[in-house]
């Protein structure tokens, strides 16, 4: 650390010596000439990925924190709490809303940010309308009721209200939930551990990923046959489209899209070892929890260290790597994997 204030207080010295010895505006400069560089400087920790966490000893935390107890549920609960506790407290906040330096700068935390938060608020749905539900015409639970359209809230709201307080919001009603789940006296909060309800989770973590799988492919540009009404001779839409059609990522997005995903497998890491956790007779019984293992193996590739200081662009077998390519590599086998997952947890 004194190596580094040192290497600040070299920088300023030279940024002296070039200025002219006019008192004021000497300083001026000087100090604005600092101000970007700490800016800087701390732009990069800020875009630092957090590291990830256990989800068993998250869901024993929040237990003893909230004087409950680990039950049914509570994993699945506590790692969602913990993503969002992640994305609120890590190095700089929640910066997707910032409107001052360095955070307004920076866009690949930002976008890592918006993939873990798409996950919270698919999880957060998951749970209110079937993990949380014995059936279809039972009553949905009051706390995730209200958490779930807090975790919707705009994420670029800076103020009025900013969006750190919407989710914190959400935050306070999934504590309540979690809590009551192991409540002898509050039967109305349940945790449903079946098939059919991990199967709907699945289904939607199952087209996030594709899509982000055919957003990262399109990186190079593709030329792609039109399926869109295949399978159904009666299909129709609702207007035309050309039969060949060619996609591409804009090059100003293809990192976005690259962060995106690297936020999107972060998140889902967690809840799907919580899943684990909390569907384990489920994935015994249908002999799936191998399968599992496999889809978080996957993901878990995609946090590998980035030793290119930028997500390059490379043609597909050119001499440059091309990083969108070997993402979507990555999310494709962990996407045909939770598509096999839900073929097992389907059969009886």
């Amino acid at each position: 650390m004194n190596a580094f204030f040192e290497t600040l207080a070299q920088w300023r010295d030279a940024v002296l010596d070039r200025l002219p010895a006019t008192g004021v505006l000497r300083w001026v400069v000087a100090v604005f000439a600092l101000y970007l560089l700490g800016a800087l400087l701390l732009g990069m920790y800020w875009s630092m990925a957090p590291a990830q966490f256990d989800v068993r000893e998250r869901a024993s935390e929040l237990a003893a924190r909230e004087g409950g107890q680990v039950v049914v549920g509570s994993v699945t609960t506590g790692a969602m709490i913990g993503v969002m506790e992640t994305l609120l407290e890590k190095p700089g906040g929640f910066l997707q809303n910032d409107r001052l330096p360095p955070g307004v700068w920076l866009d690949n935390m930002p976008n890592w940010e918006y993939g873990a938060l798409i996950q919270v608020r698919d999880l957060a749905r998951a749970l209110r309308e079937v993990l949380s539900r014995s059936q279809s015409q039972s009553r949905e639970d009051k706390d995730l009721a209200n958490a779930e359209p807090n975790f919707n809230f705009n994420a670029d709201s800076w103020m009025l209200p900013a969006s750190e307080s919407e989710y914190r919001s959400g935050l306070e009603y999934s504590l309540n939930y979690f809590r009551r789940l192991s409540d002898p006296q509050s039967p109305d909060a349940q945790f449903f551990s079946r098939a059919d309800n991990l199967r709907y989770w699945l289904s939607t973590v199952e087209s996030r990923l594709g899509s982000l799988s055919q957003r990262l492919s399109a990186s190079v540009g593709q030329v792609r046959v039109n399926t869109d009404l295949a399978g159904d001779e009666s299909a129709a839409k609702s207007t035309a489209t050309a039969a060949i059609q060619e996609v591409r990522t804009p090059w100003t997005e293809i990192d976005d899209v690259f962060y995106e995903s690297r936020g999107t497998a972060w998140a889902l890491i967690h809840f799907l070892k919580a899943a684990e956790v909390d569907f384990a007779d489920v994935l015994e019984k249908k002999n799936a929890r191998v399968s599992l293992s496999q889809i978080i193996r996957e993901l878990e590739a995609t946090q590998d260290f980035i030793w290119a200081p930028v997500i390059l662009n490379g043609s597909g077998f050119g001499v440059l790597a091309n990083h969108s390519l070997v993402m979507a590599s990555y999310i494709s086998r962990a996407n045909a994997a939770i598509i096999d997952l839900r073929g097992l947890l389907s059969e009886g």
